[in-house]
C-alpha cells in the first residue's frame, strides 16, 4: 500500500496545479486542532481549522480560522451579508460537506460554499489545514487556499 490515497481536496489542488505538502499522522480519533498541530509539528499560529455555519437564510458558509481561536459569529455574519450565523451540529457535518468531523477541509466539499479565511493567514508563506480526512494535514500558501476555495479574507475572531 505504498500509493497514497488522495482526498477530494488533494485531487482538486492537483487539477488546479496548486502545490501543497501532505503530512500524515497517526490518529485513532480526532481530538482537536491543537492536538493535531502537536502531532504534526506544525506551528500552532499557522494551523487553521475549518468550521461550517448556517445563515438565517439557510445558506451554508465555511469559516477557516486559527486553531487556537474561537469564531466571532457576528463578524462572520457581517462578511456573509447575513443577519446571523450559527454553527451546524456535529451530526450534520458529513451530510453537508462530505467530510467527517476532524477531517473537514475547506477544499472539495460536496458543494462549493462561500468561504471566509481569517485575515491572519495572509502574514504566512504557508498555512496548515485539514487534508480531507483524519490523519491528513495539507500545507500550502494562503493565496493558493484562497484560490482553491474561491475564498475571501476577513476578521473572523
Amino acid at each position: 500500500m505504498s500509493k497514497e490515497t488522495k482526498t477530494n481536496a488533494m485531487r482538486i489542488l492537483d487539477r488546479m496545479k496548486i502545490p501543497y505538502r501532505v503530512i500524515q499522522y497517526e490518529c485513532d480519533e480526532f481530538i482537536d486542532g491543537l492536538h493535531t498541530a502537536q502531532k504534526t509539528g506544525a506551528p500552532v499560529e499557522q494551523s487553521f481549522k475549518t468550521l461550517v455555519t448556517r445563515g438565517k437564510s439557510g445558506q451554508y458558509y465555511v469559516v477557516v480560522i486559527p486553531i487556537a481561536e474561537e469564531v466571532n459569529l457576528k463578524n462572520a455574519a457581517k462578511l456573509a451579508g447575513e443577519k446571523s450565523l450559527e454553527m451546524i451540529h456535529v451530526k450534520e457535518i458529513t451530510g453537508i460537506t462530505g467530510y467527517v468531523r476532524g477531517g473537514c477541509s475547506p477544499i472539495g466539499m460536496k458543494k462549493q460554499f462561500p468561504t471566509f479565511i481569517h485575515e491572519s493567514a495572509m502574514q504566512y508563506s504557508e498555512i496548515y489545514i485539514s487534508g480531507g480526512r483524519i490523519g491528513t494535514t495539507l500545507c500550502l500558501s494562503p493565496t493558493d487556499l484562497l484560490t482553491a476555495c474561491e475564498g475571501t479574507y476577513g476578521n473572523l475572531t
